[in-house]
């Protein structure tokens, strides 16, 4: 109800062209609202991002999904371009940035002042995916012989300008990071003690070139707000905060969701994706898998004998592919998922199959009991299985014991593998697994029919 009203106003003000009143009514509201009234009438962004002040615009546009930011960018003048990039934090303008054509980034970085464009160049120069590229030079450095007075004063001066004031980090003359204090530790202390008499030299740090997963994954474990970077003489770089993690978290997480779903990862949104483009994401998987089902022909062509003598097992073959890849997506997602988490690593690789050969013949054995219950009623009533219902329930129940425990290893293992070969383990999807096992699950099958009715049905 709230967006109504804000939209219905925003509409009649704009109609009547009052943007006197329609500025005032703008810088009233919430940036999330400002935002969302964006989404809702795009082609008044120019217009909204014109009528907020500076500061406001910049927080409202760095919060925008990139396709909305880049529409903005092209509708503005040049002036306006330049005082929105320059008002960027640095962190979140060099994602703007590396998200465009190299030509259009040369160009938005002639529009920066010399000192922003500085820092820009700086951050653009690391290694795409590494920490380096996320940091902000914007932080409140102190030095280890002040007086927390002096620390405070230093505050109130410069941390306006910073990314967070939360954090205090402690340098040397040479830039080098001695230690880090959480501003409430000065707040509780007389305002006359020596800095260095707080010190212990305990802190966590990141290098500038550490992947940023691995950066997500400490500031999980050690619950911080802001994490100082470092390069390798240990030189104070700048900081990564929480907000970055946390847009880094879900762009892995939206990544990884759609390679389990058995697709390219999508780099724009689903709906600004360009229709060829996302037939193009997911026209290979499509393929690959379509090629893996061939074989699941191929089996069946090869025990075409077998089914010819014993009709009756062709009718359990959806029930056996399913049961397979059922329990091979199961798996490959849980250990994808604990992968990510930080949960596991290659090296507990035994104990992740040791629980699975327990779980995969627990699962089977729960799944083959019923199957041969199932059969033996179904038999009672409708006689559909003749003299040999105990041993085809035999089979069945067997093999879906043999076809779920190669599906939790299937899927369990696949993710490990590919990490141990520098591959995204999320890329063994649950389709690519569920094929793997539809054609394995078939060999099973089959095999263990002839085991139980060679000489009787086969």
């Amino acid at each position: 109800m709230e967006n109504e009203v804000l939209l219905e106003r925003f509409e009649q003000l704009a109609h009547e062209q009052n943007f006197r009143e329609l500025k005032d009514f703008l810088d009233d509201q919430l940036i999330t609202d400002i935002a969302e009234l964006i989404y809702e009438v795009p082609e008044q962004a120019t217009l909204i991002v014109n009528q907020l002040t500076l500061g406001r615009a910049a927080a409202a546009f760095r919060i925008l999904e990139f396709p909305t930011q880049e529409d903005i960018i092209r509708d503005l003048p040049a002036h306006k371009i330049a005082e929105l990039l320059n008002e960027l934090p640095p962190d979140d303008r060099t994602a703007f940035l590396e998200e465009l054509p190299s030509q259009a980034v040369t160009e938005l970085i002639k529009l920066l002042n010399p000192e922003e464009r500085k820092i820009t160049l700086a951050l653009l120069g690391y290694p795409e995916n590494s920490v380096g590229r996320i940091m902000t030079p914007d932080y409140i450095a102190a030095k280890s012989h002040w007086t927390v007075a002096k620390v405070l004063n230093h505050i109130r001066m410069y941390g306006r300008d910073s990314e967070t004031i939360d954090v205090i980090y402690i340098i040397d003359n040479q830039g080098k990071l001695l230690d880090d204090f959480r501003i409430r530790e000065f707040l509780l202390v007389s305002p006359d003690t020596l800095v260095e008499n707080l010190m212990d030299h305990r802190f966590v740090s990141l290098h500038v070139n550490d992947e940023q997963e691995e950066a997500v994954q400490i500031f999980r474990l050690e619950n911080r707000v802001a994490l100082p970077v470092l390069d390798d003489a240990g030189v104070m770089l700048g900081i990564v905060t929480i907000d970055d993690m946390l847009w880094i978290l879900n762009e892995e997480h939206t990544e990884d969701i759609q390679k389990i779903g058995g697709t390219e990862a999508l780099d724009e949104p689903y709906l600004d994706m360009p229709l060829l483009r996302l037939v193009k994401k997911r026209v290979g998987w499509l393929i690959i898998l379509f090629i893996g089902e061939m074989l699941t022909a191929s089996v069946m062509a090869y025990f075409e004998d077998e089914i010819a003598k014993a009709v009756v097992l062709a009718m359990f073959i959806p029930l056996i592919i399913s049961s397979g890849g059922n329990s091979g997506s199961q798996a490959s997602t849980l250990i994808i998922q604990a992968m990510a988490l930080g949960e596991l690593t290659i090296k507990d690789w035994w104990r992740v199959m040791r629980r699975e050969i327990i779980s995969g013949v627990l699962l089977g054995s729960a799944l083959g009991i019923i199957g041969f219950i199932r059969i033996l009623i179904w038999n009672s009533f409708f006689h559909t299985y003749g003299d040999h219902t105990v041993l085809i329930g035999l089979t069945l129940g067997v093999s879906l014991i043999g076809v779920v425990l190669w599906g939790t290893l299937s899927g369990s293992m696949l993710p490990l593998i590919l990490k141990k070969a520098g591959a995204d383990p999320a890329s063994s999807s649950a389709p690519f697994v569920a094929t793997l096992v539809d054609v394995t699950g078939l060999l099973i099958y089959f095999s263990v029919a002839y085991i139980f009715l060679k000489g009787i049905l086969l």
